[in-house]
């Protein structure tokens, strides 16, 4: 990122706790607030990210940043023998764990509560590793990286989605105006937390996108890096990358 950015400038905590602290707070307004907020095209784009996955046929998969665990569910669509969800958010992985339970997928999907920049998993142990609308809330990017790098096995697939910052007229401006204007007052109706839409908004800004992160993929150690700009002019990407 350009600068340090967090949820709640005024704590004393670091960027880590401040967005667990974020997420246990909004965790029962997220998944709707993503339909809205997207325009519901967050579904599509996770379709797309599982389609890359399944297309590698792999048996273990790491969802890291799951959240309410849309995109661990999905990749039960797999044929996967092991799926782990894992998020920093305790609030998050209950809203997951009941999603998972409701669908009758606790056999093959299981939550877990951890830290990205230290995951709780041995060397080249997952064929697959996704990050849906999370790596820009990692405390240190390149560790981050580095640890889902250490974790994937040689030849496996790591998928990022996340949003990006159009380039283009008119949709630049749009975007503007609907992450710095409208996403905040949409995040303070429905989950009474205006700063943390605010600091999303803020967050999706300043983030790297495009080739900016594929070179930062690549110095970390990725190979065969590519990103497809999805929907509008770019508001989101999907980035693949190997080991």
């Amino acid at each position: 990122m350009s600068k340090n950015i967090t949820p709640y400038k005024e704590s004393e905590l670091g960027k880590k706790e401040q967005v667990a602290q974020m997420f246990d707070t909004i965790s029962g307004k997220y998944d709707r607030l993503n339909r809205i907020i997207s325009l519901g095209n967050d579904v599509k784009w996770r379709k797309k990210v599982l389609k890359l996955v399944a297309d590698t046929n792999p048996k273990r998969v790491l969802d890291i940043a799951t959240g309410t665990g849309d995109l661990a569910i999905l990749m039960a669509e797999t044929q996967a023998i092991q799926i782990i969800g894992l998020d920093i958010s305790e609030g998050m992985l209950e809203v997951g764990k009941q999603k998972i339970k409701e669908r009758n997928l606790n056999s093959r999907i299981e939550m877990v509560l951890g830290d990205s920049e230290n995951l709780p998993f041995e060397d080249n142990y997952f064929d697959a590793i996704t990050v849906a609308f999370g790596v820009r809330n990692f405390e240190t990017l390149e560790k981050g990286l580095a640890e889902i790098l250490r974790v994937l096995k040689p030849g496996g697939i790591f998928v990022i989605l996340e949003t990006s910052v159009p380039t283009k007229f008119p949709f630049k401006q749009g975007y503007a105006i609907f992450t710095n204007g409208l996403m905040p007052i949409i995040g303070k109706i429905f989950s009474k937390d205006k700063k943390a839409y605010t600091y999303l908004s803020e967050s999706a800004t300043n983030f790297p996108y495009g080739e900016a992160l594929n070179n930062i993929l690549r110095k970390v150690g990725f190979i065969e890096v590519r990103d497809m700009p999805q929907t509008l002019g770019g508001v989101a990407t999907i980035y693949a990358a190997s080991k």
